[in-house]
């Protein structure tokens, strides 16, 4: 009964769409295109793609480097066997459905089933999670809620599992990294504010050892995917993703900037977000009677509720300088994703009738619907939108790329998408002949009247090896637009380019195999087994 309450609560969450077609959120196209690009790969036997050869309209860039493979891989998995048009609504309803799952089984340690099943609904379509659906379409950053509820539980749970917890925990963390940067930063600085307010109340030294080796191991874990998205950070223009309006200076609750549609969306997250802590407050403040009983609880809540609200609020940007990557969440008001789990429990734990819950919760989504009018309403893709998508695919047209993940030096503004795939720089004359073009190697053949360097429809980045005639060149990159420029003499000149796994790549690898190996000695180690109270 509660997997089936939650279900409904997410299919409800969905009904709009079929009046009015999908959500086209901020960051629909970068997915969608994302799941489509992996798919075409996955059919090329390419199984954990590196380089997007559609983005830049066939220019290409690194993307699948830097961005976690968690929610991609699930999007291009349903894109394979599930109608296109639907992928998106399928996607969204399966995460709502396992966030709210995720949360009943951190809800029931402290509740009967119904009143856990509440929390669960609560938490699967709270404010935020609506947000995304509706106007933001970040579907890796709603894929990470499914994670919160299953840290809290693991961090209440670490005195009686002891090593064990430390290994779920790290997996939970390297969870977060393989899903959204921005939200394993969250989790992280989450993990350690939890930590340290469940050492305070309990008084146990232990919770600390667990919760540093947790986030060692979770890395570690995580290792062949972050490292080289750390180390090759230097090939693009990593500094673009906190440039211009994405940074948290523009993007704190209620501040003005010259952009009058952000300021629309930020005016609505504003609102979302006071609504939403104003609720909270009252709830905690009702629910302080559960001290007794679930004391731990309730302080970690509430001040965890109140860390993100202050996080939210331009008071708070001293701290966003100073501490260690959290500029890299751009948005403040994501930490409205942690406030989530705070938000439900504390509504279940504070308003014991059902009938509140709902009136209170039903205000919530008149508030929502109201900014929504007022400021910015959500903007839809129809049927035929999608399949354009799938299209742009099909016939190689291709789709415009993301400007952090460019390689440094290129400028996709400036190329021109109707290229030839591989013409001549200078005045010599050749006849070229494409054999294969493929996303990770291209090979033609070049006969040249003269020395000269070909230019291709293709970014120059360290990890492509040029070969001309068997031997390794040096390619270059042409000014104002970062394209390849590949070297050759006159005469015939038989060209390979291969995207090649660097020293990086191997090195995330090992790193992954030895904390496996670290992990499995923990987990089947001999535990001394400490029971607490929480």
């Amino acid at each position: 009964m509660p997997l089936a309450w939650i279900a409904a609560a997410a299919f409800a969450a969905e009904v709009p769409f079929f009046f009015f077609g999908t959500p086209s959120g901020h960051d629909v196209e970068f997915h969608l295109y994302t799941w489509l690009e992996v798919l075409a790969q996955w059919k090329q036997g390419i199984i954990y793609p590196r380089w997007a050869e559609w983005a830049h309209f066939g220019y290409g860039e690194p993307r699948f480097i830097f961005y976690p493979p968690a929610s991609w891989t699930l999007g291009a998995g349903l894109s394979a066997f599930l109608p296109w048009t639907l992928v998106p609504s399928i996607y969204v309803w399966l995460v709502l459905v396992a966030a709210g799952i995720s949360m009943f089984y951190l809800a029931e340690e402290r509740l009967d089933r119904r009143d856990a099943a509440c929390a669960a609904v609560l938490y699967a379509v709270n404010p935020y999670h609506l947000v995304i659906v509706y106007w933001r379409s970040a579907f890796a950053e709603l894929l990470a809620s499914a994670l919160l509820p299953v840290l809290v539980l693991l961090i209440f749970r670490s005195n009686e599992k002891g090593r064990r917890a430390m290994v779920l925990l790290a997996l939970v963390l390297a969870g977060a990294w393989l899903i959204n940067a921005p939200a394993a930063v969250m989790l992280h600085y989450s993990l350690a504010l939890l930590v340290v307010v469940v050492f305070w109340v309990r008084r146990s030294p232990r919770i600390l050892l667990i919760g540093a080796g947790a986030v060692l191991l979770g890395g570690g874990l995580a290792g062949f995917y972050l490292w080289p998205a750390i180390y090759e950070q230097r090939w693009i223009n990593i500094a673009q993703s906190v440039s211009g309006g994405s940074t948290p200076l523009d993007n704190f609750l209620f501040v003005h900037t010259s952009d009058a549609e952000h300021d629309a969306f930020n005016r609505l997250i504003s609102w979302v977000a006071l609504g939403e802590i104003g609720l909270t407050i009252a709830a905690a403040w009702a629910a302080r009677g559960w001290l007794n009983k679930n004391r731990a609880l309730w302080y970690s809540l509430v001040i965890w509720a109140g860390a993100c609200t202050v996080f939210m609020f331009s008071f708070s940007n001293p701290l966003w300088t100073v501490l260690p990557k959290l500029r890299y969440m751009q948005f403040p008001w994501r930490w409205l994703l942690c406030m989530g789990i705070a938000f439900s429990l504390l509504m279940v734990f504070g308003f014991r009738r059902w009938s509140s819950r709902v009136v209170l919760y039903v205000a919530t989504l008149c508030l929502l619907g109201f900014v929504g009018h007022h400021f910015q309403a959500p903007w839809w893709d129809t049927a035929a939108d999608l399949r354009e998508m799938r299209e742009n695919m099909a016939s190689g047209v291709g789709y415009e790329g993301t400007d952090e993940y460019t390689p440094g030096g290129a400028d996709g503004s400036s190329v021109d998408k109707d290229a030839l795939r591989v013409a001549v720089e200078g005045p010599a004359r050749a006849a070229i002949r494409v054999s294969q073009w493929k996303p990770e190697v291209k090979v033609f053949s070049a006969e040249m009247s003269a020395a000269d360097h070909l230019v291709l429809h293709l970014f120059d980045y360290p990890a492509w090896r040029v070969k001309v005639n068997g031997r390794l060149v040096q390619a270059g990159m042409r000014e104002g637009t970062g394209q390849m420029l590949v070297p050759v003499e006159a005469g015939t000149n038989q060209v390979a380019i291969h995207f090649v796994r660097t020293w990086d790549r191997a090195a995330g690898v090992w790193i992954t195999v030895l904390a496996v190996l670290l992990a499995i000695v923990l987990w089947f180690g001999k535990t001394k087994l400490v029971s607490a109270s929480v």
